[in-house]
């Protein structure tokens, strides 16, 4: 199939699940489409082994593995969406909850990449290095999925900027940590395979000393391309008013900003995010005429809904390329509760930090760590680890953390949220 022709049938296909979900389900929209198209690819996988000769499966999964997700979204459909869901978060908002932010971001991607890691080695015997790469690559929450959550949810302003706001940043450290650890576990990949000439302790040193200015170079300097080319952006519309070319200068940002971090190796996700961030604030408030604001503000909603539903229809589809042996479904259940404990340690450990200097609502901690859904992201960074005795049970243990996050942690955070709304909306 060519490159549009697959548009057009995840296009078609959306479409379809979508009014299936709200005719007959009524699930959050995004969650409704996941569900209609996991439901379909399990009805196949069902007719193929009740009746062989069909071969429903086989074909089915050989179009999506024709289908390289982990280029579709990393390369192309994140870039959108990250942009899209900074536009709608305030700077202002952001601002006074930087600190959390910052902590859960950072520190917190850190200690659940740990606790996973070291937790999934030990469950599984896979080598450390290599567990520690599934810890990070399933530690940062999804900004796609979380976003999406959100809209349905009601909650407290400063809770759901807490939510969004870590949720837009620790996806980008986390992409970061995961291609440091990668280097370390696949050395080969970062150019660091085995020197006969070279001692032990050098090898590591260089390996450590790469990855150490890597996470600089990727994190900051994803950072500062955002902030410079956002600015930019900015101070042209501010010289236009013309609605039309005023979205269009902002897609150009989004789609041209994303291509240019990736070539110059820095963190495409926190450039799309800053720049995001950027003009949803200061260029709407200060570059925009209420009439272009309206537009921008309704292209990128639209934007964020399409992309939405076409990346969980994928995501109901990729368990096609996924090996459901019982050895990995029993590693994959347990990987769920690793992923929990992980996301409250990453919860836990800031607030904690932070509570001798601020005051929070008690329904923080169970919030943010049930809120912390999972997503399309880390499906497509397991897909994109090289190929070994240890990426079966990756890619299995990654999908059935994100399948669970998605459909029952997504369904039931409003629950969880509503049985605290009662509390003042504290810092």
């Amino acid at each position: 199939m060519t490159v549009l022709q697959i548009a057009s049938a995840l296009i078609v296909l959306a479409g379809a699940f979508g009014a299936i979900n709200y005719l007959f389900l009524k699930l959050p929209s995004a969650i409704g489409v996941l569900v209609v198209a996991l439901l379909a690819s399990i009805v196949l996988l069902g007719l193929d082994m009740l009746f062989p000769a069909l071969n429903m499966a086989d074909e089915m999964r050989r179009t999506v593995m024709s289908v390289d997700f982990s280029d579709a979204l990393l390369e192309g459909m994140l870039g959108l969406m990250l942009f899209a869901g900074a536009m709608h978060v305030k700077l202002s908002d952001l601002r006074a909850q930087w600190r959390v932010v910052v902590l859960m971001a950072t520190l917190g991607v850190g200690l659940s990449t740990a606790v996973v890691g070291f937790g999934f080695s030990w469950l599984t015997g896979m080598p450390l290095a290599i567990a520690l790469v599934f810890g990070a690559l399933i530690s940062p929450t999804d900004p796609v999925a979380v976003l999406g959550v959100l809209r349905e949810a009601n909650l407290r302003k400063s809770l759901e900027t807490k939510i969004a706001g870590e949720s837009l940043f620790n996806d980008g450290v986390g992409y970061v940590v995961f291609l440091v650890l990668v280097g370390i576990a696949f050395p080969s990949i970062s150019g660091h395979g085995a020197d006969p000439g070279a001692g032990h302790g050098n090898a590591e040193a260089a390996i450590l000393t790469d990855a150490a200015l890597l996470f600089v170079k990727e994190a900051f300097g994803g950072a500062i391309l955002g902030i410079a080319l956002g600015w930019m952006t900015f101070r042209v519309m501010r010289q236009i008013d013309d609605y039309a070319l005023e979205v269009l200068i902002t897609l150009g940002l989004a789609f041209g900003g994303y291509e240019l971090a990736v070539a110059l190796h820095i963190s495409a996700p926190i450039m799309a995010v800053c720049a995001g961030l950027l003009i949803g604030d200061v260029g709407s408030k200060y570059g925009m005429s209420d009439e272009t604001r309206r537009y921008v503000d309704g292209f990128w909603k639209m934007i964020d809904e399409i992309l939405n539903a076409v990346l969980f229809l994928m995501i109901g589809f990729e368990v096609f390329a996924v090996a459901f042996e019982f050895d990995l479904i029993v590693a994959g259940a347990a990987s769920i509760a690793l992923a929990l404990i992980g996301r409250l340690t990453a919860v836990a450990v800031p607030v904690l930090l932070l509570q001798p200097f601020r005051a929070f609502s008690g329904g923080v901690i169970p919030i943010m760590t049930w809120g912390g859904l999972k997503g399309g992201i880390s499906v497509a960074l397991a897909l994109s680890l090289p190929e070994g005795e240890w990426k079966p049970l990756i890619l299995t243990a990654t999908y059935m953390v994100v399948i669970f996050s998605i459909i029952i942690q997504g369904l039931t955070v409003t629950k969880l949220a509503n049985r605290y709304g009662r509390e003042p909306d504290l810092m």
